[in-house]
């Protein structure tokens, strides 16, 4: 970090002493030079400087000295200087983001705080675009964060999921990923990642995140200017109540998985007890009409209750579950007795009766028919019941990923808290003056790069400034997926999702705050047509599937160039804007 800090140091140092280099230029006429000769009968000078071409553009400086060019070399050079430093900015956020969670916790801090931070970079340079200048000059400028949000949004969809694919990539086995395995090498539907239900939902979230952007579409129907302005206002306020949604639910999410966690847990044990019970039961467990046999629950009371007190105690329960082989799961015994006593002891007196325990075997077994469904058969049936019962337990244990969730519950304490959350409000800090400072001139040295090479500012925005904004985003994602587990996996494409979701109602709420404060005209169809058509088809097709084999990053790529065709054509050939 100091070293990186030296090297912006003496990158700004070098800008500033640009400035003489990049200053203002001025037209001069022909008549401010001259060797004294003026005004001969053949109406032209005999020696006089050539006059600057009264057509040649000029730059204006931002802020008054910031160092400007009109010459292509010059923006290209200027645009990888100031990317550069929003993608300093962008990686101080994260990483005082991820110190600042370590200390503090998801909760609060994790939901409401660090979504935000993580969009901030995207937000300023969105609302640099057209806050300065004229109301001509922000129209103009203002396809630079449309082109910023877009490019965003498809890089983060198309490249880098496809990339975390290939790099996330194990073999496949039953449809699903076996973590750290790859001998099948790059084979399209042999190998591929695996996600929780988790990830699922947060496809879900960001697929829904785009109605918004319906919403301001639908603007375009009218004919009246104060018709599309009053779509503008709706649409601001849907994007604000859906962002302070997201961030509730992020604090709560929390809280709801290690819910489903533990309920997930339940059936797993319960699961295991009832195939348990039936290998060792004398008679079938459920009658011939398909209700539980007390007869024979009662017979196995009576063989786990070793001292035959009619109660079954702490330990007897224990006895029986360890005893059992839970497979695929690393089964804590005490929380497993913990959660049988409190299903079955209905007296809270810390035994099980006889009376509960039939009680709550015949609970379970009605849950189980009613997961796997019921049949008349109850002879060979009743264990192919609780084997299913077994199988979709198992397979919804896996898709929670409580097994990585109970790992990372133990993490150790952070050394020296108060020194870490000096640096990590340091580095925040240090990221958010950044990109407030460089926000603006990154986008007039867009704008003067467009002018120059008379490339529309979209196009340049679209690919150059997410490149920026989320290259310490992407190089993490992807070296998060190289570890080839499913914990790690399903991380990465939820911080994707997350951040696609951020830049669908936070960045977007700030643009259309733009568009309607300065009274701008909405004409961007064709961007908002290749948003929805990226952010819909990767979120359907993330939402109803877990596993995703390595022929799924072939449709990804793909959309990045169609992404950018499709605007070419809609925009430059039929017209659309």
């Amino acid at each position: 970090m100091p070293r990186r800090l030296l090297f912006s140091s003496s990158l700004l140092l070098f800008l500033l002493l640009c400035i003489p280099a990049h200053s203002r230029r001025f037209l001069f006429t022909s008549d401010l030079v001259s060797h004294g000769v003026h005004d001969l009968a053949s109406g032209s000078p005999y020696l006089l400087l050539k006059s600057f071409s009264a057509n040649e553009s000029s730059c204006e400086q931002t802020y008054g000295f910031m160092p400007c060019t009109t010459t292509v070399l010059g923006n290209l050079f200027l645009i990888i200087v100031y990317g550069y430093l929003m993608y300093l900015a962008a990686t101080y956020l994260s990483r005082g983001s991820e110190m600042l969670l370590q200390i503090l916790g998801p909760g609060i801090i994790g939901g409401l705080f660090l979504p935000m931070l993580g969009a901030l970079p995207d937000a300023m340079l969105i609302l640099v675009s057209g806050l300065s200048g004229t109301k001509e000059t922000a129209q103009s400028q203002v396809s630079v964060g449309m082109g910023l949000l877009a490019g965003s949004t498809v890089m983060l969809l198309t490249v880098i999921w496809g990339s975390c694919v290939v790099v996330g990539r194990c073999d496949l086995q039953d449809s699903v990923a076996v973590d750290g395995t790859n001998p099948k090498g790059f084979c399209l539907t042999g190998t591929g990642v695996s996600t929780d239900i988790w990830t699922r939902y947060a496809a879900w979230i960001m697929a829904a995140s785009v109605i918004p952007f319906i919403v301001v579409q639908l603007s375009q129907i009218h004919n009246s200017t104060s018709g599309r302005h009053l779509a503008v206002l709706i649409s601001l306020i849907l994007s604000l109540a859906m962002l302070v949604s997201y961030c509730l639910y992020q604090v709560f999410q929390p809280w709801i998985q290690r819910r489903r966690i533990a309920y997930a847990k339940l059936k797993h044990v319960m699961s295991g007890i009832l195939k348990y019970l039936k290998l060792h039961a004398l008679g079938r467990l459920l009658t011939d009409e398909g209700e539980p046999n007390e007869d024979v629950i009662k017979k196995l009371f009576c063989t786990i209750d070793e001292d035959h007190d009619q109660y079954l105690s702490a330990g007897e329960l224990r006895a029986l579950i360890v005893g059992i082989r839970f497979e695929e799961i690393d089964l804590d015994k005490d929380d497993a007795v913990n959660k049988v006593m409190k299903d079955f002891d209905t007296s809270n007196d810390q035994l099980i009766s006889e009376t509960e325990f039939v009680d709550g075997i015949s609970k379970w077994l009605n849950e189980a028919k009613q997961v796997v469904g019921y049949t008349r058969d109850a002879g060979p049936q009743t264990f192919n019941h609780i084997q299913n019962f077994q199988h979709q337990t198992r397979r919804e244990h896996r898709l929670l990923g409580a097994d990585e969730q109970q790992s990372d519950e133990v993490v150790e304490g952070v050394e020296n808290p108060r020194l870490t959350s000096f640096k990590a409000v340091l580095l925040l800090l240090l990221g958010t003056l950044i990109a407030a400072a460089f926000a603006d001139p990154l986008v007039d040295v867009v704008d003067n790069f467009s002018d120059a090479t008379s490339i529309p500012t979209f196009f340049i925005s679209f690919i150059a400034l997410p490149l920026a904004t989320n290259s310490s985003e992407a190089v993490s994602a992807i070296i998060f997926a190289s570890r080839k587990r499913q914990r790690t996996t399903s991380l990465t494409f939820s911080e994707l999702y997350g951040a696609v979701t951020m830049n669908n109602v936070l960045c977007l709420a700030v643009f259309l705050a733009l568009v309607y404060a300065r009274g701008l005209t909405w004409d961007f169809s064709a961007e908002v047509l290749i948003i929805l058509i990226v952010c819909l088809v990767m979120g359907a097709f993330a939402s109803f599937r877990t596993t995703f084999p390595l022929w799924t990053c072939l449709p990804a790529y793909i959309l990045y160039p169609f992404s950018l065709g499709l605007v070419y054509v809609l925009d430059y050939v039929l017209g659309w804007s």
